[in-house]
């Protein structure tokens, strides 16, 4: 590009150092308050919603929305000839938006309604910080675009794309302390002033770059000129630019379903994959990145061909699943955003450049959080997506070698062994009656080794996109037909996830089995012989805690009993003549899989009388309920383990105490596989001045599998007589004292929760 008339006069300015520096750190503060926020203001909305991973994935798709609205702002700016305009225009508009400072989820639009969330959640974000963060967002362009103007004798002058890779970092780093830093250490009002307190220092800096800018004449009496023109950015370039950004948005909230849906539902799992997809940008936009093409390039071939292998295998080991899939995204993002900074245009279309950029994210995130929800059944955007974005690798010239050809081949042979042996042993029993008394595999198994060389011959045929592609496919179409852990008999999608019913065999409990499944949570079981179908099983089993409770409270009269979260409806078979029972449920498909005879019989055949069902987060709902109503509440809302939190807060126990009558009690089921809640859940109690007992149930292993499961529960009561028929029973103990910090609606540490479940602390009960 040849140079402008002012760029010798910017060669012979003297150095400034201090200009170039508040570019930086304003970029970098910007950046870091654009993501910080995010999972703050979705911490805000979560009592609403509840702990869904689709809360977080649909918010995503907001703020990649008003990330987008920013980036048009600021590409549209650059029409405006003169910069001191331009920065005038950009200081008013954050001064307007100061307006809504400081953030908070507003109740313009009243309670969300629990069939239709996405547009209620999308249009409450927008009226609420919507305006804030999308002109906080189209700072760090602006300053790039200035910044190349005005050039500030700086030596990167030329390439101002360096400081994206500064955006980036400070989103990056922003992003990772929240949940170890700023979450742990202050509360919800601290965290709200605290980030209004950072957007007026950020607003302090522009205001120093204006006048810097303004002081900036390059012959102390005329505007920073222009940059030269270069020819437009063709449409086809353009499209190749939004598909390279869309399929790592699109990946970057499907790794996170899948995980949380199908490996693990841990806390965290969102922010890992978000902090590497920040982390592509920092190294694809470094002048000299550390991952070189070429190196991720081989990487991303070997990986990507593994991960598409098992993800079909949802019985492995979480950590090794969790490695393989964050690994294969991270790279699969880094490729995608190395080929972007390897075809950026010039500086002078810097705008438009993150403009298309932002486009993309905009629509691969809406693909994987609005669209296929709708139209997929599971969680199938994940897998086909991993598969396409193999195209991203080079394409490769001339005619298929030989070698090439022969792995070729190979691939389409060793996918179609498996395929043809599952068919095999699904229509002929006695042959699968022999292969598994002959083979020392599962078919899962012996299909994870056949598969092995397909993955192998899709890495030596990673310099070809479509033939690579093409193998990768055959891989998932292969492993999906042939892996399944149950014959499901309905598999079914909402915004709150994915729910799926199978029949499984177990004799003890009479033949057939109904089981029902939320991501990898067992929610109900329910035996189909009518000599078994109104036991009730795995938690609610009259042997757990639940179950006890429920024939203490039964044993005193006719009970009025409510149960925050339906599963099943196990325990409906509770349910007597005299008594009255209520479910407090968010997602109206559970309460239709529940309620269907086809599926479930608890609620239609075993209740002793009609069942109410309230739909909607369960806060909101049991606030309409009438004061000192209530002999027994269950607080049993779990989502593939990820607990709403604001359903065990100093507040929420207090407000569940006020519909107990004077010797109700309210159970807080905390069984978890991956948090310590039964502490905090501890200290709400004790900060509440309400006695409470423990019980843990360990597991009885000759029980068959589906008719008991291991349970942990607290209950806590109003007055000392409302658990004076609890203390009688051996399996209820004293809550013992804890250092633990209670959990409000302003303070939640789910941080030192997952590290107390590693490292139990004396006091944690056993």
């Amino acid at each position: 590009m040849s140079d402008t008339t002012g760029d010798s006069a910017v060669r012979d300015l003297p150095v400034d150092r201090l200009t170039p520096l508040l570019f930086a750190v304003a970029i970098f503060t910007s950046a870091s308050l654009v993501f910080v926020v995010q999972p703050m203001v979705t911490k805000l909305v979560l009592p609403m919603l509840g702990g869904s991973p689709a809360v977080w994935n649909t918010a995503m798709v907001f703020f990649q929305a008003a990330l987008l609205a920013g980036y048009l702002y600021a590409h549209l700016l650059q029409r405006v000839a003169s910069i001191k305009v331009q920065v005038a225009i950009h200081l008013a508009l954050l001064l307007l938006a100061a307006l809504f400072l400081p953030l908070r989820i507003n109740g313009w639009l009243g309670d969300p309604d629990p069939s239709a969330p996405i547009g209620w959640l999308l249009a409450t974000l927008a009226l609420s910080v919507g305006a804030p963060f999308a002109v906080l967002s189209a700072t760090a362009p602006l300053l790039q675009a200035w910044f190349a103007r005005v050039r500030v004798g700086h030596a990167d002058g030329e390439n101002p794309y360096v400081l994206y890779a500064a955006s980036n970092l400070g989103s990056f780093l922003a992003l990772l302390s929240y949940p170890f830093l700023i979450e742990p250490l202050t509360n919800l009002f601290g965290q709200r002033m605290g980030w209004t307190g950072g957007y007026w220092a950020f607003l302090l800096m522009v205001a120093a770059l204006a006048v810097a800018v303004w002081r900036r004449r390059l012959d102390r009496t005329a505007e920073p000129a222009r940059l030269a023109a270069t020819p437009p950015i063709p449409w086809r370039e353009k499209g190749i630019l939004v598909l390279l950004a869309a399929a790592p948005s699109s990946l970057m909230l499907g790794v996170t379903a899948h995980l949380s849906t199908d490996v693990a539902s841990a806390p965290f799992l969102w922010v890992i994959p978000l902090a590497l997809y920040l982390l592509t940008f920092v190294i694809a936009f470094q002048a000299r990145p550390w991952i070189p093409l070429p190196i991720t390039l081989a990487a991303q071939g070997a990986i990507g061909a593994v991960c598409v292998l098992l993800v079909a295998f949802r019985t492995l080991e979480w950590p090794i699943a969790f490695a393989v899939h964050i690994l294969a995204f991270f790279l699969a993002a880094l490729m995608c955003h190395q080929t972007l900074a390897a075809r950026r245009p010039p500086p002078d279309r810097l705008t438009e450049f993150y403009l298309l950029l932002s486009v993309g994210g905009v629509l691969g995130g809406a693909f994987t959080a609005l669209l296929a929800p709708v139209i997929f059944n599971m969680v199938w955007e994940y897998p086909l997506v991993l598969v396409l974005v193999g195209l991203a690798r080079p394409w490769g010239r001339g005619k298929l070698r030989g070698e090439e050809i022969g792995a070729l081949v190979a691939a389409a042979v060793f996918a179609l062994v498996p395929v043809l042996l599952s068919a095999w042993l699904t229509y002929d029993d006695n042959a699968r009656g022999r292969f598994y008394e002959i083979s020392p595999f599962g078919l899962d198994q012996l299909a994870l080794w056949i598969l092995g060389p397909v993955a192998i011959c899709a890495f030596l045929l990673r310099d070809r996109a479509l033939v690579f592609v093409a193998v990768l496919a055959m891989i998932a179409l292969s492993s999906q037909y042939v892996v399944r852990i149950y014959d499901w008999s309905y598999s079914g999608r909402s915004f709150f996830g994915v729910m799926r019913v199978a029949e499984i065999e177990d004799s003890r409990m009479g033949g057939p089995v109904h089981v029902l499944m939320h991501g990898t949570t067992l929610h109900g079981a329910q035996a189909r012989d009518s000599a078994f179908d109104c036991r009730p099983t795995l938690y609610y089993n009259p042997l757990t805690p639940i179950g006890q409770a429920a024939d203490i409270v039964e044993a005193r009269g006719p009970a009025t009993i409510g149960v925050v979260g339906q599963g099943s409806g196990a325990m409906a078979a509770y349910k007597r003549a005299e008594d009255t029972m209520t479910f407090f449920e968010i997602d109206p498909m559970v309460d239709r899989l529940s309620r269907d005879p086809r599926w479930f019989t608890y609620i239609s055949d075993c209740a002793d009388g009609p069942i109410r069902t309230v739909l909607g987060d369960a806060r909101l709902t049991l606030n309409r309920e009438p004061a000192g109503s209530y002999d027994l509440l269950i607080i049993d809302a779990f989502s593939s383990d990820a607990v709403p939190t604001h359903l065990l807060t100093v507040e929420a126990i207090e407000g569940y105490l006020k519909l107990l009558k004077p010797d109700g009690v309210v159970l807080l089921h905390l069984s978890n596989r991956n948090l310590d809640i039964t502490l905090p859940a501890i200290a709400a109690a004790h900060a509440l001045g309400k006695p409470s007992l423990h019980n843990l149930y360990l597991e009885d292993q000759s029980q068959p599998d589906m008719a008991i499961a291991s349970t942990e529960a607290l209950i806590i009561s109003p007055t000392a007589s409302g658990l004076a028929d609890f203390r009688a029973r051996p399996e209820w103990s004293a809550s013992p004292e804890t250092s633990v910090r209670p959990w409000t609606d302003d303070y939640v540490n789910l941080f030192g929760s997952l590290w107390r479940a590693f490292r139990p602390p004396p006091e944690r009960p056993t």
